[in-house]
């Protein structure tokens, strides 16, 4: 019977317990990526409330990614001194840390003008300057002494994009079968794994795009096949469209789970399920109905960063996260609720 709050080891990694911060966007970075004070406080908290595994934010690979401001990257040889403190940090809290790699879209360099390009537009030049840059990446976070790095290949930011039907129509190597459309996630785990192999590496996916011609749960578990096949650590499932309000305990959580369990059936590395988690019981009948290994928390911890700890003290906790999504609002998308008792 697994528990929640029991040691599990993962390759590279090992956790104190089954609850992992699944990435949560902080949107506070320098335009460079660097790291300001209060992205260090925050990973200082969410490191002391009893969590197993911290998953940073979105942390772009390439400078010129644009897709959104604030965001984190790991673009530069120059950062690694601040990642490093970063890494320090949630390493003082007795916690591992992985760092989320991601690219929101590709920029082409137009006579010193970035433009965006869809995956259908790209050369077969620039896709592998890609599958570099993640590649370079995550050999900055092992220098600067992170346990893991995640691919993120959900939420339909670029590698989501490329791997769905809906967007992806190229008739190369890299287009038409879903082996095709995965090439690309394929190649990033190789070249990491070669590179910076002290790592764990981790991939989140939409588990469905949730619209029409977009990848669904069957091609999902395809990809996670080849993903198994090719040597992936663990598998973190999500879906596009994330975030349901109005999540409550015992009624609508875990929305996710039912296609992570099949995940789980179906390929011989740990799967990580997130989506709407708010009681420990709960959380406990989906690890012990399924070959799940780990659950993810993101709101919740916004919500109460110590929620972990609560729950291992009182088993009978219930986040006071009423997912009301103003988080998102907010700057550096923080509860608008905290150090405020809800009635």
């Amino acid at each position: 019977m697994k528990k929640t709050f029991e040691q599990i080891r993962l390759k590279n990694l090992t956790a104190a317990n089954r609850l992992v911060r699944s990435a949560t966007w902080e949107g506070i970075a320098g335009p460079d990526g660097g790291i300001p004070g209060e992205a260090y406080e925050i990973y200082k908290e969410l490191a002391g409330g009893g969590v197993g595994v911290i998953i940073t934010g979105f942390t772009s690979v390439a400078l010129h990614d644009d897709y959104f401001g604030g965001m984190m990257r790991l673009s530069d040889d120059a950062l690694i001194p601040q990642y490093q403190k970063l890494a320090q940090t949630v390493h003082e809290g007795g916690c591992p840390v992985i760092a989320q790699l991601a690219l929101g879209a590709y920029y082409r360099n137009a006579d010193g003008r970035y433009l965006q390009v869809e995956p259908d537009g790209m050369t077969e030049e620039e896709i592998h300057r890609v599958v570099g840059q993640f590649t370079d990446a995550a050999i900055r976070a092992e220098k600067a002494g992170f346990d893991g790095v995640q691919i993120h290949a959900a939420h339909f930011f670029f590698l989501s994009r490329f791997i769905s039907p809906a967007v992806n129509h190229r008739r190369d190597a890299y287009g038409g079968t879903t082996e095709n459309r995965s090439r690309i996630l394929l190649e990033i785990l190789k070249g990491i794994r070669e590179a910076a192999p002290s790592l764990h590496i981790t991939i989140k996916i939409n588990c469905s795009d949730f619209t029409f011609g977009g990848l669904d749960e069957e091609e999902c578990l395809a990809i996670c096949r080849l993903l198994d096949e090719a040597g992936i650590d663990s598998i973190e499932v999500s879906g596009n469209g994330t975030s349901v309000a109005g999540i409550r305990a015992h009624a609508s959580e875990g929305y996710f789970a039912s296609s992570a369990a099949k995940i789980a059936d179906a390929v011989s590395c740990p799967v990580i399920v997130v989506g709407g988690f708010r009681s420990l019981d709960t959380m406990e009948a989906v690890l012990n109905r399924s070959r799940i290994e780990m659950i993810s928390l993101s709101r919740p911890l916004l919500r109460e960063p110590d929620l972990p700890a609560k729950m291992q003290a009182d088993p009978g906790t219930v986040s006071k996260c009423i997912s009301c999504n103003r988080c998102y609002s907010s700057p550096a998308h923080r509860c608008i609720f905290r150090g405020r008792d809800l009635k």
